[in-house]
Protein backbone atom coordinates (compact mmCIF):
# COMPACT_ATOMS: atom_id res chain seq x y z
CA UNK A 1 0.00 0.00 0.00
CA UNK A 2 1.59 3.13 -0.69
CA UNK A 3 2.45 5.60 2.26
CA UNK A 4 -0.03 8.62 2.34
CA UNK A 5 2.50 10.53 4.28
CA UNK A 6 5.35 9.99 0.82
CA UNK A 7 1.97 10.92 -1.44
CA UNK A 8 1.49 14.18 0.66
CA UNK A 9 4.86 15.19 0.10
CA UNK A 10 5.86 13.89 -3.19
CA UNK A 11 6.70 17.11 -6.20
CA UNK A 12 4.00 17.62 -8.60
CA UNK A 13 3.13 20.28 -10.98
CA UNK A 14 0.53 22.92 -9.88
CA UNK A 15 -3.33 22.48 -10.34
CA UNK A 16 -5.25 25.79 -12.55
CA UNK A 17 -6.54 26.86 -9.43
CA UNK A 18 -3.60 26.72 -7.56
CA UNK A 19 -1.76 28.68 -9.79
CA UNK A 20 -5.00 31.09 -9.01
CA UNK A 21 -4.51 30.88 -5.14
CA UNK A 22 -1.01 31.88 -5.81
CA UNK A 23 -1.32 34.80 -8.19
CA UNK A 24 -4.05 36.18 -5.98
CA UNK A 25 -1.45 36.12 -3.12
CA UNK A 26 0.77 38.45 -5.04
CA UNK A 27 2.74 35.73 -6.85
CA UNK A 28 3.98 35.59 -10.67
CA UNK A 29 5.85 33.42 -12.82
CA UNK A 30 6.24 33.56 -16.80
CA UNK A 31 6.68 29.60 -17.07
CA UNK A 32 3.89 28.36 -13.89
CA UNK A 33 4.64 24.87 -15.77
CA UNK A 34 7.68 24.89 -13.75
CA UNK A 35 6.81 25.48 -10.86
CA UNK A 36 6.49 22.01 -8.35
CA UNK A 37 4.82 21.26 -4.92
CA UNK A 38 3.06 18.85 -3.21
CA UNK A 39 -0.49 17.85 -1.64
CA UNK A 40 1.39 19.14 2.00
CA UNK A 41 1.74 22.82 0.50
CA UNK A 42 -0.25 24.93 2.04
CA UNK A 43 -0.54 28.01 -0.31
CA UNK A 44 -1.42 30.20 1.88
CA UNK A 45 1.82 30.41 3.43
CA UNK A 46 2.72 31.61 -0.05
CA UNK A 47 2.55 35.73 -0.98
CA UNK A 48 4.39 37.94 -3.00
CA UNK A 49 6.39 35.92 -4.29
CA UNK A 50 7.98 35.71 -7.89
CA UNK A 51 9.27 32.33 -9.90
CA UNK A 52 11.67 31.88 -11.87
CA UNK A 53 12.65 29.05 -14.28
CA UNK A 54 12.34 25.72 -12.13
CA UNK A 55 11.21 26.14 -8.46
CA UNK A 56 10.17 23.22 -6.27
CA UNK A 57 8.34 24.02 -2.90
CA UNK A 58 7.29 20.77 0.23
CA UNK A 59 5.68 20.95 2.67
CA UNK A 60 4.49 24.61 4.36
CA UNK A 61 2.79 23.91 7.63
CA UNK A 62 1.50 26.68 9.29
CA UNK A 63 1.77 25.31 12.82
CA UNK A 64 5.30 25.01 12.49
CA UNK A 65 5.19 28.89 11.09
CA UNK A 66 7.09 28.18 8.04
CA UNK A 67 6.02 30.19 4.90
CA UNK A 68 7.36 32.09 1.65
CA UNK A 69 6.93 35.20 1.45
CA UNK A 70 8.43 38.95 0.05
CA UNK A 71 10.94 36.80 -2.17
CA UNK A 72 12.41 36.24 -5.68
CA UNK A 73 13.10 32.29 -6.40
CA UNK A 74 14.71 30.82 -9.37
CA UNK A 75 15.73 27.80 -10.22
CA UNK A 76 15.44 26.35 -6.13
CA UNK A 77 14.52 23.44 -4.28
CA UNK A 78 12.70 24.45 -0.84
CA UNK A 79 12.81 21.99 1.62
CA UNK A 80 9.96 21.05 3.93
CA UNK A 81 8.94 23.46 6.80
CA UNK A 82 11.53 26.29 5.28
CA UNK A 83 11.19 29.87 6.30
CA UNK A 84 11.70 32.85 3.52
CA UNK A 85 11.10 36.37 4.19
CA UNK A 86 11.50 39.45 3.26
CA UNK A 87 14.35 39.01 0.90
CA UNK A 88 15.83 42.25 -0.84
CA UNK A 89 16.81 40.82 -4.26
CA UNK A 90 16.80 36.77 -5.48
CA UNK A 91 17.48 33.35 -3.93
CA UNK A 92 19.11 31.78 -7.25
CA UNK A 93 20.45 28.04 -8.13
CA UNK A 94 19.88 26.79 -4.48
CA UNK A 95 18.69 23.87 -2.45
CA UNK A 96 17.23 25.02 0.63
CA UNK A 97 16.98 21.94 2.66
CA UNK A 98 13.99 21.42 5.62
CA UNK A 99 13.40 23.62 8.01
CA UNK A 100 16.14 26.34 7.06
CA UNK A 101 15.24 29.88 7.46
CA UNK A 102 16.01 32.53 5.45
CA UNK A 103 15.03 36.04 6.67
CA UNK A 104 15.72 39.88 6.17
CA UNK A 105 18.22 38.98 3.52
CA UNK A 106 19.49 40.90 0.00
CA UNK A 107 20.46 37.91 -1.50
CA UNK A 108 21.66 34.57 -2.22
CA UNK A 109 23.37 33.17 -5.75
CA UNK A 110 25.10 30.23 -6.79
CA UNK A 111 26.47 29.64 -10.13
CA UNK A 112 26.63 26.41 -11.73
CA UNK A 113 30.25 25.61 -11.37
CA UNK A 114 30.98 27.58 -8.25
CA UNK A 115 33.26 25.66 -5.85
CA UNK A 116 32.58 27.47 -2.55
CA UNK A 117 36.29 28.41 -1.63
CA UNK A 118 37.04 24.75 -1.65
CA UNK A 119 40.51 24.82 -3.48
CA UNK A 120 41.66 28.35 -2.57
CA UNK A 121 45.27 28.44 -2.24
CA UNK A 122 46.07 30.23 0.88
CA UNK A 123 49.63 32.03 0.31
CA UNK A 124 50.53 31.20 4.01
CA UNK A 125 54.12 32.54 5.35
CA UNK A 126 55.97 34.03 2.27
CA UNK A 127 53.33 36.48 1.05
CA UNK A 128 54.57 35.53 -2.87
CA UNK A 129 52.78 32.43 -3.23
CA UNK A 130 55.54 30.29 -3.08
CA UNK A 131 54.38 27.93 -0.58
CA UNK A 132 50.37 27.57 -1.25
CA UNK A 133 48.14 25.62 1.27
CA UNK A 134 44.91 24.65 -0.85
CA UNK A 135 42.07 24.68 1.60
CA UNK A 136 39.22 21.86 1.68
CA UNK A 137 36.83 20.63 4.49
CA UNK A 138 38.67 18.81 6.93
CA UNK A 139 42.20 19.84 6.33
CA UNK A 140 44.55 19.30 9.68
CA UNK A 141 47.12 21.71 11.00
CA UNK A 142 49.52 18.96 10.43
CA UNK A 143 48.69 18.48 6.68
CA UNK A 144 48.63 22.39 6.10
CA UNK A 145 51.60 22.31 7.38
CA UNK A 146 53.70 19.96 5.86
CA UNK A 147 51.94 21.99 2.25
CA UNK A 148 53.78 24.96 3.57
CA UNK A 149 57.30 24.23 4.71
CA UNK A 150 58.06 21.51 2.13
CA UNK A 151 56.25 23.19 -1.33
CA UNK A 152 58.45 21.15 -3.66
CA UNK A 153 57.45 18.00 -2.29
CA UNK A 154 53.61 19.72 -1.72
CA UNK A 155 53.97 20.57 -5.46
CA UNK A 156 55.02 17.56 -6.57
CA UNK A 157 53.26 15.02 -4.28
CA UNK A 158 50.33 16.51 -2.52
CA UNK A 159 48.80 18.74 -4.49
CA UNK A 160 47.79 16.49 -7.40
CA UNK A 161 46.05 14.36 -4.28
CA UNK A 162 44.88 17.56 -3.11
CA UNK A 163 43.21 18.11 -6.49
CA UNK A 164 41.55 14.82 -6.98
CA UNK A 165 39.86 14.94 -3.85
CA UNK A 166 38.61 18.48 -4.83
CA UNK A 167 37.44 17.12 -8.26
CA UNK A 168 35.77 13.75 -6.62
CA UNK A 169 33.77 16.32 -4.01
CA UNK A 170 30.46 17.43 -5.77
CA UNK A 171 29.82 21.15 -4.36
CA UNK A 172 27.20 21.72 -2.46
CA UNK A 173 24.79 24.74 -3.42
CA UNK A 174 22.91 24.41 -0.36
CA UNK A 175 21.25 26.30 2.84
CA UNK A 176 21.70 23.38 4.97
CA UNK A 177 18.71 21.78 7.09
CA UNK A 178 17.78 24.02 10.71
CA UNK A 179 19.73 26.69 9.61
CA UNK A 180 19.22 30.08 10.11
CA UNK A 181 20.22 33.08 7.62
CA UNK A 182 19.28 36.76 8.90
CA UNK A 183 19.79 40.08 8.01
CA UNK A 184 23.01 39.32 5.65
CA UNK A 185 23.35 41.34 3.04
CA UNK A 186 24.78 39.24 0.05
CA UNK A 187 25.72 35.74 0.53
CA UNK A 188 27.28 34.43 -3.02
CA UNK A 189 28.34 31.31 -3.69
CA UNK A 190 29.00 29.90 -0.63
CA UNK A 191 27.47 26.25 0.99
CA UNK A 192 25.95 26.43 4.32
CA UNK A 193 25.72 23.34 6.02
CA UNK A 194 22.83 22.33 8.25
CA UNK A 195 22.88 23.96 11.64
CA UNK A 196 24.82 26.90 10.97
CA UNK A 197 23.92 30.11 12.49
CA UNK A 198 24.22 33.30 9.88
CA UNK A 199 22.86 36.54 11.51
CA UNK A 200 23.95 40.29 10.14
CA UNK A 201 26.86 39.02 7.91
CA UNK A 202 27.28 42.38 5.38
CA UNK A 203 29.23 39.92 2.64
CA UNK A 204 29.97 36.46 1.88
CA UNK A 205 31.44 35.43 -0.85
CA UNK A 206 32.67 31.85 -2.47
CA UNK A 207 33.08 30.11 0.78
CA UNK A 208 31.75 27.24 3.04
CA UNK A 209 30.56 27.00 6.38
CA UNK A 210 30.86 23.85 7.67
CA UNK A 211 29.37 22.38 10.42
CA UNK A 212 30.73 18.65 11.84
CA UNK A 213 28.94 18.39 15.30
CA UNK A 214 26.44 16.13 16.34
CA UNK A 215 22.31 17.89 15.74
CA UNK A 216 21.70 20.67 18.50
CA UNK A 217 25.85 21.18 19.45
CA UNK A 218 27.22 23.50 16.44
CA UNK A 219 29.64 25.91 17.14
CA UNK A 220 29.53 27.45 14.00
CA UNK A 221 28.60 30.91 13.60
CA UNK A 222 28.91 33.99 10.83
CA UNK A 223 28.26 37.40 12.86
CA UNK A 224 27.10 41.05 12.19
CA UNK A 225 29.61 43.02 9.50
CA UNK A 226 31.30 39.72 8.30
CA UNK A 227 33.19 40.48 5.21
CA UNK A 228 34.72 37.25 3.82
CA UNK A 229 35.60 36.01 0.16
CA UNK A 230 37.41 33.15 -0.97
CA UNK A 231 36.98 31.23 2.56
CA UNK A 232 35.88 28.06 4.73
CA UNK A 233 34.96 28.46 7.76
CA UNK A 234 34.90 24.87 9.61
CA UNK A 235 33.58 24.75 13.15
CA UNK A 236 34.57 27.84 14.19
CA UNK A 237 32.95 31.38 15.05
CA UNK A 238 33.43 34.79 13.14
CA UNK A 239 31.60 37.22 14.29
CA UNK A 240 31.79 41.70 14.75
CA UNK A 241 33.05 43.08 11.62
CA UNK A 242 35.66 40.40 10.93
CA UNK A 243 37.20 40.88 7.71
CA UNK A 244 39.08 37.69 5.71
CA UNK A 245 40.17 37.04 2.26
CA UNK A 246 41.84 33.71 1.18
CA UNK A 247 41.24 32.61 4.75
CA UNK A 248 40.46 29.06 6.10
CA UNK A 249 39.48 29.29 10.22
CA UNK A 250 39.54 25.73 11.81
CA UNK A 251 37.69 23.85 14.58
CA UNK A 252 36.97 25.96 17.99
CA UNK A 253 38.59 29.30 16.62
CA UNK A 254 36.92 32.38 17.20
CA UNK A 255 37.76 35.52 15.21
CA UNK A 256 35.63 38.75 16.14
CA UNK A 257 35.79 42.51 17.29
CA UNK A 258 37.11 43.96 13.33
CA UNK A 259 39.80 41.64 13.27
CA UNK A 260 41.25 41.07 10.03
CA UNK A 261 43.37 38.92 7.99
CA UNK A 262 44.31 37.85 4.11
CA UNK A 263 45.99 34.54 3.47
CA UNK A 264 45.89 33.25 6.92
CA UNK A 265 45.24 29.90 8.56
CA UNK A 266 43.64 29.43 11.76
CA UNK A 267 43.38 26.06 13.52
CA UNK A 268 42.40 24.58 16.47
CA UNK A 269 41.13 26.90 19.50
CA UNK A 270 42.75 30.03 18.34
CA UNK A 271 41.42 33.35 19.62
CA UNK A 272 41.73 36.41 17.68
CA UNK A 273 40.20 40.39 18.13
CA UNK A 274 41.35 43.54 17.05
CA UNK A 275 44.41 43.00 15.18
CA UNK A 276 45.42 42.16 11.77
CA UNK A 277 46.98 38.76 10.15
CA UNK A 278 48.80 38.24 6.84
CA UNK A 279 50.04 35.39 5.64
CA UNK A 280 49.72 34.21 8.97
CA UNK A 281 49.88 30.37 10.11
CA UNK A 282 48.47 30.35 13.67
CA UNK A 283 48.92 26.78 14.81
CA UNK A 284 46.88 25.57 17.54
CA UNK A 285 45.84 28.20 20.81
CA UNK A 286 47.38 30.97 18.89
CA UNK A 287 45.95 34.23 21.04
CA UNK A 288 46.00 37.88 19.66
CA UNK A 289 43.43 40.47 21.26
CA UNK A 290 44.48 43.97 20.35
CA UNK A 291 44.09 46.56 17.74
CA UNK A 292 47.53 47.62 17.29
CA UNK A 293 49.12 43.85 16.31
CA UNK A 294 50.01 42.98 13.23
CA UNK A 295 51.31 39.04 13.20
CA UNK A 296 52.73 38.66 9.63
CA UNK A 297 54.16 36.14 7.48
CA UNK A 298 55.09 33.46 11.06
CA UNK A 299 54.34 30.48 11.97
CA UNK A 300 52.86 30.05 15.84
CA UNK A 301 51.31 28.01 18.49
CA UNK A 302 50.28 28.45 21.62
CA UNK A 303 51.24 31.88 21.32
CA UNK A 304 50.09 34.58 22.75
CA UNK A 305 50.62 38.25 21.40
CA UNK A 306 50.73 41.00 23.24
CA UNK A 307 49.39 45.15 22.41
CA UNK A 308 51.74 46.72 19.69
CA UNK A 309 53.31 42.90 18.48
CA UNK A 310 54.42 43.51 15.09
CA UNK A 311 56.88 41.99 12.62
CA UNK A 312 58.36 42.61 8.81
CA UNK A 313 58.63 40.04 6.11
CA UNK A 314 59.15 42.76 3.66
CA UNK A 315 62.51 45.26 3.08
CA UNK A 316 62.04 46.26 -0.06
CA UNK A 317 64.17 44.37 -1.64
CA UNK A 318 62.72 41.03 -3.46
CA UNK A 319 59.15 41.62 -2.33
CA UNK A 320 57.83 40.23 1.14
CA UNK A 321 59.84 37.10 0.89
CA UNK A 322 60.78 36.81 4.40
CA UNK A 323 59.34 34.39 6.91
CA UNK A 324 59.52 33.43 9.96
CA UNK A 325 59.20 30.81 13.45
CA UNK A 326 57.86 31.68 16.33
CA UNK A 327 58.31 28.43 18.06
CA UNK A 328 55.41 26.59 20.57
CA UNK A 329 54.62 28.40 23.55
CA UNK A 330 56.17 32.22 22.30
CA UNK A 331 54.70 35.20 24.05
CA UNK A 332 55.28 39.01 22.87
CA UNK A 333 55.10 41.84 25.43
CA UNK A 334 53.58 45.08 24.45
CA UNK A 335 55.41 46.75 21.40
CA UNK A 336 57.42 44.07 20.82
CA UNK A 337 58.61 44.21 16.84
CA UNK A 338 60.59 41.35 14.82
CA UNK A 339 62.48 41.81 11.70
CA UNK A 340 61.88 38.55 9.78
CA UNK A 341 63.83 35.80 8.58
CA UNK A 342 63.70 34.81 12.19
CA UNK A 343 63.38 31.54 14.41
CA UNK A 344 62.11 32.28 18.38
CA UNK A 345 62.54 29.01 20.58
CA UNK A 346 59.80 27.13 22.23
CA UNK A 347 58.46 28.89 25.46
CA UNK A 348 60.54 32.62 24.81
CA UNK A 349 58.95 35.68 25.89
CA UNK A 350 59.44 38.12 23.35
CA UNK A 351 60.54 41.94 24.45
CA UNK A 352 61.61 45.07 22.41
CA UNK A 353 62.64 45.80 19.04
CA UNK A 354 64.72 42.71 16.81
CA UNK A 355 66.96 43.96 13.85
CA UNK A 356 69.11 40.87 13.60
CA UNK A 357 67.20 38.05 12.50
CA UNK A 358 67.72 35.57 15.67
CA UNK A 359 67.29 32.00 15.93
CA UNK A 360 66.93 31.45 19.42
CA UNK A 361 65.45 27.79 19.09
CA UNK A 362 68.45 26.17 20.78
CA UNK A 363 67.67 28.13 23.76
CA UNK A 364 63.77 27.40 25.01
CA UNK A 365 62.06 29.08 27.94
CA UNK A 366 64.31 32.16 27.19
CA UNK A 367 63.47 36.34 27.74
CA UNK A 368 64.59 38.09 24.58
CA UNK A 369 65.29 41.59 24.88
CA UNK A 370 65.58 43.86 22.03
CA UNK A 371 68.76 46.90 22.37
CA UNK A 372 68.93 50.17 21.31
CA UNK A 373 70.09 48.93 18.11
CA UNK A 374 68.08 46.31 17.66
CA UNK A 375 70.13 43.51 18.82
CA UNK A 376 68.83 40.29 20.47
CA UNK A 377 69.87 40.15 24.36
CA UNK A 378 68.69 36.51 25.95
CA UNK A 379 68.67 35.21 29.47
CA UNK A 380 68.36 32.02 28.56
CA UNK A 381 65.86 29.42 30.29
CA UNK A 382 64.37 32.48 33.05
CA UNK A 383 61.33 31.35 31.61
CA UNK A 384 61.39 27.75 33.56
CA UNK A 385 61.21 29.43 36.56
CA UNK A 386 57.55 31.19 36.00
CA UNK A 387 54.32 30.07 37.49
CA UNK A 388 52.54 30.64 34.67
CA UNK A 389 54.73 27.73 32.73
CA UNK A 390 52.72 25.04 34.42
CA UNK A 391 49.70 26.92 34.46
CA UNK A 392 49.55 27.19 30.54
CA UNK A 393 49.78 23.51 30.48
CA UNK A 394 46.89 22.74 32.62
CA UNK A 395 44.28 25.35 30.80
CA UNK A 396 44.82 24.37 27.66
CA UNK A 397 43.41 21.15 27.74
CA UNK A 398 39.92 22.80 29.70
CA UNK A 399 39.89 25.26 26.73
CA UNK A 400 39.15 23.07 23.78
CA UNK A 401 36.55 24.06 22.47
CA UNK A 402 36.22 21.00 20.03
CA UNK A 403 35.45 18.70 23.31
CA UNK A 404 32.14 19.34 24.26
CA UNK A 405 30.86 19.63 20.84
CA UNK A 406 31.72 16.30 19.83
CA UNK A 407 33.66 16.48 16.64
CA UNK A 408 35.76 14.88 14.67
CA UNK A 409 39.05 16.19 15.63
CA UNK A 410 41.13 17.07 12.70
CA UNK A 411 44.23 18.35 14.30
CA UNK A 412 46.15 16.26 16.98
CA UNK A 413 47.49 17.95 19.76
CA UNK A 414 49.89 16.94 22.43
CA UNK A 415 49.96 19.95 25.40
CA UNK A 416 52.98 18.63 27.08
CA UNK A 417 55.46 21.29 28.15
CA UNK A 418 58.45 19.65 28.81
CA UNK A 419 58.49 17.41 26.44
CA UNK A 420 61.46 15.53 23.78
CA UNK A 421 61.40 19.10 21.49
CA UNK A 422 62.24 21.10 24.75
CA UNK A 423 64.50 18.54 26.08
CA UNK A 424 66.08 17.77 23.15
CA UNK A 425 67.01 21.61 23.10
CA UNK A 426 68.03 22.01 26.46
CA UNK A 427 70.08 19.48 25.76
CA UNK A 428 71.70 20.91 23.03
CA UNK A 429 71.74 24.34 24.86
CA UNK A 430 73.55 23.07 27.86
CA UNK A 431 76.27 22.51 25.40
CA UNK A 432 76.29 25.05 23.26
CA UNK A 433 76.47 27.24 26.74
CA UNK A 434 79.62 25.08 27.96
CA UNK A 435 81.48 26.13 24.67
CA UNK A 436 80.60 29.86 25.04
CA UNK A 437 81.62 29.89 28.55
CA UNK A 438 85.15 29.08 27.03
CA UNK A 439 85.16 31.96 25.28
CA UNK A 440 86.73 35.68 26.20
CA UNK A 441 83.47 38.05 26.17
CA UNK A 442 83.71 40.91 23.66
CA UNK A 443 84.59 44.64 24.40
CA UNK A 444 80.78 45.37 25.78
CA UNK A 445 80.99 42.21 27.90
CA UNK A 446 78.80 40.24 25.66
CA UNK A 447 79.17 36.67 24.29
CA UNK A 448 77.54 36.81 20.78
CA UNK A 449 76.54 33.56 18.98
CA UNK A 450 73.54 33.34 15.97
CA UNK A 451 73.00 36.66 16.07
CA UNK A 452 72.39 37.09 19.78
CA UNK A 453 74.04 38.47 22.69
CA UNK A 454 74.20 36.86 26.02
CA UNK A 455 76.19 37.76 29.58
CA UNK A 456 78.39 35.12 31.14
CA UNK A 457 76.18 35.67 34.46
CA UNK A 458 73.07 34.93 32.50
CA UNK A 459 74.72 31.37 30.71
CA UNK A 460 76.11 30.25 34.12
CA UNK A 461 72.50 30.68 35.77
CA UNK A 462 70.72 29.28 32.84
CA UNK A 463 72.78 26.38 33.19
CA UNK A 464 71.66 25.24 36.39
CA UNK A 465 67.98 26.00 35.08
CA UNK A 466 67.79 23.98 32.00
CA UNK A 467 69.37 20.98 34.17
CA UNK A 468 66.58 21.36 36.76
CA UNK A 469 64.04 21.28 34.26
CA UNK A 470 65.57 18.39 32.59
CA UNK A 471 65.38 16.29 35.96
CA UNK A 472 62.04 17.70 36.56
CA UNK A 473 61.02 15.98 32.74
CA UNK A 474 62.37 13.07 33.96
CA UNK A 475 61.19 12.63 37.13
CA UNK A 476 57.30 12.89 35.65
CA UNK A 477 58.12 10.37 32.56
CA UNK A 478 60.06 7.29 34.86
CA UNK A 479 58.32 7.74 37.82
CA UNK A 480 58.83 4.36 39.31
CA UNK A 481 59.90 2.79 36.53
CA UNK A 482 63.11 3.87 36.19
CA UNK A 483 65.21 4.15 33.01
CA UNK A 484 63.93 2.53 29.58
CA UNK A 485 67.31 0.21 28.34
CA UNK A 486 69.15 1.42 26.26
CA UNK A 487 69.81 -0.50 22.88
CA UNK A 488 73.50 -0.97 21.94
CA UNK A 489 73.98 0.90 19.42
CA UNK A 490 70.34 2.74 19.18
CA UNK A 491 70.38 6.59 18.51
CA UNK A 492 68.03 8.61 19.40
CA UNK A 493 65.36 9.91 17.06
CA UNK A 494 64.86 13.62 15.88
CA UNK A 495 61.90 14.89 17.07
CA UNK A 496 59.53 17.44 14.81
CA UNK A 497 56.81 20.14 16.30
CA UNK A 498 54.43 19.80 13.72
CA UNK A 499 51.58 21.78 14.20
CA UNK A 500 50.75 21.51 18.09
CA UNK A 501 51.81 17.58 17.58
CA UNK A 502 55.46 16.26 18.35
CA UNK A 503 56.60 13.51 16.16
CA UNK A 504 59.68 11.68 15.63
CA UNK A 505 61.69 12.20 11.91
CA UNK A 506 61.33 8.52 10.94
CA UNK A 507 57.36 8.82 11.29
CA UNK A 508 57.09 11.94 9.56
CA UNK A 509 58.56 10.64 6.73
CA UNK A 510 56.68 7.92 6.57
CA UNK A 511 53.53 10.45 6.15
CA UNK A 512 55.25 12.37 3.20
CA UNK A 513 55.83 8.48 1.34
CA UNK A 514 51.85 8.22 1.90
CA UNK A 515 50.15 7.50 -1.45
CA UNK A 516 46.70 9.18 -0.41
CA UNK A 517 45.76 11.59 1.64
CA UNK A 518 43.80 9.52 4.16
CA UNK A 519 47.14 7.35 4.76
CA UNK A 520 49.08 10.41 5.55
CA UNK A 521 46.24 11.35 8.09
CA UNK A 522 46.34 8.08 9.53
CA UNK A 523 49.42 8.13 10.25
CA UNK A 524 49.42 11.49 11.80
CA UNK A 525 46.78 9.85 14.26
CA UNK A 526 49.13 7.20 14.88
CA UNK A 527 51.86 9.31 15.87
CA UNK A 528 49.70 10.67 18.19
CA UNK A 529 48.30 7.41 19.77
CA UNK A 530 52.30 6.37 20.02
CA UNK A 531 53.36 9.19 21.43
CA UNK A 532 53.94 8.53 24.78
CA UNK A 533 55.51 5.21 23.76
CA UNK A 534 57.71 6.54 21.68
CA UNK A 535 58.62 9.14 23.94
CA UNK A 536 59.84 6.75 26.38
CA UNK A 537 61.86 4.75 23.92
CA UNK A 538 63.69 8.46 23.20
CA UNK A 539 64.34 8.55 27.06
CA UNK A 540 66.40 5.15 26.86
CA UNK A 541 68.54 6.32 23.88
CA UNK A 542 69.06 9.63 25.22
CA UNK A 543 70.38 9.95 27.94
CA UNK A 544 73.44 8.29 29.11
CA UNK A 545 75.10 7.56 32.29
CA UNK A 546 76.17 11.27 33.49
CA UNK A 547 72.54 11.65 33.77
CA UNK A 548 71.07 8.28 34.70
CA UNK A 549 70.99 9.35 38.93
CA UNK A 550 69.09 7.01 41.11
CA UNK A 551 65.92 8.14 41.78
CA UNK A 552 66.77 9.67 45.19
CA UNK A 553 68.71 11.95 43.40
CA UNK A 554 66.43 12.97 40.23
CA UNK A 555 63.49 13.26 42.80
CA UNK A 556 65.83 15.68 44.88
CA UNK A 557 66.38 17.74 41.69
CA UNK A 558 63.03 17.38 41.07
CA UNK A 559 61.75 19.48 44.37
CA UNK A 560 64.16 22.30 43.67
CA UNK A 561 61.87 22.94 40.51
CA UNK A 562 59.49 22.57 42.52
CA UNK A 563 60.75 25.32 44.92
CA UNK A 564 61.87 27.39 41.84
CA UNK A 565 58.35 28.08 40.88
CA UNK A 566 56.70 27.76 44.35
CA UNK A 567 59.20 31.18 45.15
CA UNK A 568 58.05 32.97 41.78
CA UNK A 569 54.10 32.29 43.01
CA UNK A 570 55.01 33.79 46.09
CA UNK A 571 56.83 36.49 45.03
CA UNK A 572 53.39 37.45 42.67
CA UNK A 573 51.41 37.22 44.67
CA UNK A 574 53.20 38.89 47.35
CA UNK A 575 53.53 42.01 44.39
CA UNK A 576 49.82 41.38 43.35
CA UNK A 577 48.66 42.05 47.44
CA UNK A 578 51.07 45.23 47.39
CA UNK A 579 49.65 46.86 44.52
CA UNK A 580 45.71 45.78 45.95
CA UNK A 581 46.81 47.25 49.50
CA UNK A 582 48.16 50.69 47.13
CA UNK A 583 44.82 50.42 45.22
CA UNK A 584 42.39 50.16 48.39
CA UNK A 585 40.01 52.79 49.45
Amino acid sequence: MENLNEKSTKRRPLEWWERRKLENNGCHSQDWSAIRLCDATDLNNIRNVEFVGAVSVGRLDSSEGSRIENARLENCVVGDNAVIRNIGSHIRNCLIEPGAKIINTGKIDFEPEALCGVGTEVSVLDETGSRPVTIFPGLSAQLALLMARAPKWNERHLKPLVEQKIEKRAPLHRIGAGSLVEGCGSIVNVSIDPDVRIIGARNLRNGSIVNNTAAGRSFTFVGSGVDAENFIIEDGSVDAGVILRNCYVGQGSMLSNGFTAHDSLFFANCSMENGEACALFAGPYTVSMHKSSLLIGCQTSFMNAGSGTNQSNHMYKLGPVHWGILERGVKTSSDSYLMLGAKIGAFSLLMGQHKTHPDSSQFPFSYLFGDEKGATVVVPGVMLRSCGLLRDEQKWPTRDRRLKRKLPLHDRIIFDVLSPLTVENMLTAIDVIDHLLTRQADDDRYLRYRGMKFTRASLERSRHMYQLAIYKYLSIRIGDLGFPKKDEGAKAEEWVDIAGLPMTRSDLQSVMESATIEEMERRFSEAFDKYAELERKWIGARFGENWRRNPEVIADYSLEFDRMIEEDRARYLDDLAAQNEMLAL
